[in-house]
């Protein structure tokens, strides 16, 4: 069973960055295309950024120029120019291997835990 593992929300100041990483457990994240959602207090669950398995991205248009989705071993977001709104819960999740990017949740089998960031302004 793969288990997903998100870190490095906290709490920053609007304007800051974070560095958001995700790991696997029993299973990898190569060949997966990944993704990171975040889900607001009382809002669904949204897509923020893909990465294709072998290195195409895709952002929503709310975090395009802020975001940036990259993988190794594990997969990253590093986030910039933070702002209130971008607070959320971020979840990491894997997607079909060999496959391209998707916003789409339903495209993605495995799912972490989140990882809150709170941006005070």
């Amino acid at each position: 069973q793969v288990q997903l593992v998100e870190s490095g929300g906290g709490l920053v100041q609007a304007g800051g960055s974070l560095r958001l990483s995700c790991g696997a457990s029993g299973g990898t994240l190569s060949q997966y295309a990944m993704g990171w959602f975040r889900q607001a207090p009382g809002k669904e669950r949204e897509f923020v950024a893909a990465i294709s398995w072998n290195g195409a991205t895709s952002y929503a248009d709310s975090v395009k120029g802020r975001f940036t989705i990259s993988r190794d071993n594990r997969v990253y977001l590093q986030i910039h120019s933070l702002k209130p709104e971008d607070t959320a819960v971020y979840y990491c999740a894997r997607g079909r291997q060999w496959a391209r990017t998707s916003v789409n949740r339903r495209d993605y089998e495995y799912w972490g835990q989140g990882t809150q960031v709170t941006v005070s302004s």
